[in-house]
Order: C-alpha cells, then structure tokens, then sequence
C-alpha cells in the first residue's frame, strides 16, 4: 500500500485520514505526453493509443481469468432497422462482458488503476466501496472476487430488484439509501480512459473505419466521451449524439447550454434521481467525465419511456434481440438520427452501444404489470410509425 493509504481493521482500504477508500478519489494527470483538453488536471494520453487500438482475440487463444473475458465485444448489424432504413445500424453487444454489461470495461480499468498506484493489493482482503445504481457494481464485484476484495455497494432504492440479487450472488455487501447521491466512477477519468484506449479503437477496427455517427447513452459519460473523443481524432466529421431519457437534463444542456428538465420540477417522479423507466443513463449534473465529452457531442435525442419500451419489444420480435433499457433509448436515437440527417438509403453508418441485456430488467422495464402502473404504454407503432415517416 502507498504511504498515503493504510488498511483499517475491518480490511478496507482507507486514505491516510482514516476514511475508506472510494475508486472516485483515484484521478491523476498522466505522466507522458500529453495535450490538454479543458481542466488543468484532466489530461488525455494520446500518444500511445490515438490511432492503435487492441488487437482483436483470437477465439483459438485460452483467456487469463475471467477479466481476460472482458472487451473485444462483437459489433453486430441489427438487420431490421438496417434493412429497412437502407443503412448500417451496428450495436456494440456489451452485455456479451462476463458481467453482463459495458460498465466491465470501467469497473476493470479503475481498479487496475488503483493497484498501480498502490491503493488496492490482490488478495489482501481490501475493501471497495461503489456508489452505483447497479450495472457498475456487478462488474465491480465480478473483478473484485477475482482479484480478492470485498466489496460494498451503495445504491438507490428504487432500481431494479435483478441487480441487487447479482450483487448478493457474487458476495457483496449491499446498502441500499434514499435519496442517493452518487459520485463514484461520475468523477473517475479511468471510466473515460476505457472508452478512449478500448471501447472507441474497438469501434473503428471492426467497423473498417466506415463510421458516420456514434450514438450512447450517458449517464457517467464516461462511454460517449472516450469513445466520441477517440472517434472525432481518427475522423473528424463523425456525428456523436446523445441519447438521453425523460428527466435527465443532458438533452437541453447539448441543445440549449442549460442542464435541466422541465419534469425534474413536476414533482410526480417516479424515481429519486431521474424520473424514467430507464435505467443506467441520465441525469441532472456535470460530472468530470461529461465535460470531456461536451466539445465532441454534436446533437442530443430525448427518448420518452414509451420509445424506449416499444424499442425493446420491436427488437425481440424482429430481430431476436433482448436488451436492456438503456440499450433500447439508444437504437431508438440512431434511428432519430438517420430520420433527421436524411440518411435514408445511403448506406451510411451508426454505431451505438447495447449496454446490457433484457435479464436485469424483468421486474420493472419488462413487466407488463410495471409498465401498466406506471402509465407506460407497450406500443409497437411507435417504432413502425418512425421507420416508415418520410422527410
């Protein structure tokens, strides 16, 4: 352990003063080469990795553990949409991770951060504390329970009960608080160092360089920072968006500079933080990683609850496809997109990131009994209406 951290008896590990150690306190300059992008602390390393990205696995090679599973994941076309728009639309199947979802990149990145800089050891029994609302610390444990810590997971009360089964199952402690106020990975420039050096170079290899638009979800903006910042370096003229749900405030801070959604003043929300059905994505603050992302981010689409559902079940009826809310605001942005650009029939390409699948979210985003008391239409058309409007 560095001499600015100690270990408490509990096991955990602590800072100097005595308080446990979260992943977020971890942001430092990197010491190479490096260019500027906004804050005097927040660097970007782009010497090594601006135009190299990971080779691809070769599925002939045995893999180191279960974080030897993480990254690399398929970039797979969703037929229907493309076929019936007449473009790509390719989705980055995330939630192929060994922790079901693309937050496995973030959670492995921060902590072999922290162990190079001497916060965490393997196998000493040291104690990871995470501020998540699930996804996050699923792959926070999975990593940990490889690498020999415990965990603690501190999450709202009101996400989905799927995720604190998994915690549970993977042996972390879970503390469940309202309201919850979340800081974790948010402030972490490991979580956009993972979308920069492996997400985004990931991306454009398999695409062949033929990327027109990168679409995600943010609610860390870690991904559509790393990766629309690794994107616009290699092809400058690429469009990213943001796909933001009902109550977050991203959407009118892209479009209009002001971080607020009228809903958040209604005071009929469903949820403490942001009032949507979806889960993941979203919300009414500037974090560290999101500033990153704000100079490459070029348009914004709102998903209303009802887009997001009629996406999922449009997927799995057509395509076979089962994802999670997130995954389905951000297809249903790409097709946004296609719709406002005029890309009808070109041939042109969209990339987008499938987060996570449909598993983690049976008791509220796929229940049908949810849904109805929620006021939350299940309604095809919606989808099927916008592929066949014209311009």
């Amino acid at each position: 352990m560095s001499s600015n951290s100690n270990h408490n008896p509990h096991g955990a590990a602590t800072t100097s003063g005595g308080r446990p150690l979260f992943l977020a306190a971890v942001a430092v300059a990197n010491n190479r080469e490096t260019r500027l992008l906004r804050d005097s602390d927040w660097h970007i390393a782009v010497t090594d990795v601006l135009f190299l990205g990971p080779a691809l696995p070769n599925p002939d090679e045995i893999v180191n553990g279960v974080t030897g599973l993480i990254g690399n994941t398929p970039l797979m076309r969703i037929n229907s949409l493309s076929d019936a728009l007449g473009v790509e639309i390719l989705g980055k199947a995330e939630f192929l991770n060994p922790g079901g979802s693309v937050k496995d990149r973030v959670a492995l990145r921060m902590i072999e951060d922290a162990e190079r800089m001497g916060f965490l050891r393997p196998h000493t029994g040291s104690r990871i504390f995470e501020g998540t609302v699930g996804s996050t610390g699923i792959s926070i444990a999975t990593i940990a329970r490889a690498r020999g810590y415990e965990t603690t997971i501190i999450m709202p009360d009101d996400v989905a009960e799927e995720k604190v089964k998994a915690l549970l199952s993977l042996g972390a402690e879970v503390q469940r608080v309202r309201p919850a106020s979340i800081v974790d990975k948010k402030q972490n420039k490991s979580n956009f160092d993972a979308h920069f050096s492996g997400t985004g170079p990931e991306i454009w290899k398999q695409a062949n360089g033929q990327v027109d638009a990168f679409v995600s979800g943010a609610g860390t903006g870690g991904t559509v920072a790393g990766c629309g910042q690794y994107l616009k370096s290699v092809k400058e003229d690429i469009i990213v968006a943001i796909s933001d749900p009902e109550g977050s405030g991203l959407y009118n801070k892209v479009k209009f500079g002001v971080l607020f959604d009228r809903k958040e003043a209604e005071g009929t929300k469903r949820r403490h933080q942001v009032d949507t059905v979806v889960e993941g994505i979203g919300i009414n603050r500037l974090t560290h990683n999101m500033e990153l992302g704000l100079p490459v981010v070029d348009d914004a689409f709102r998903i209303t609850d009802a887009e997001a559902v009629a996406m999922s079940r449009f997927l799995v009826k057509n395509d076979g496809l089962f994802l999670g809310s997130s995954s389905a605001c951000n297809v249903m942005a790409c097709v946004k997109l296609v719709k406002k650009m005029g890309w009808e029939g070109s041939g042109k390409c969209a990339v987008t990131i499938l987060c996570d699948s449909g598993t983690r979210h049976y008791s509220k985003f796929w229940s049908e009994e949810y849904l109805k008391n929620a006021g939350i239409p299940v309604d095809l058309s919606l989808v099927e209406d916008l592929l066949r409007k014209t311009a």
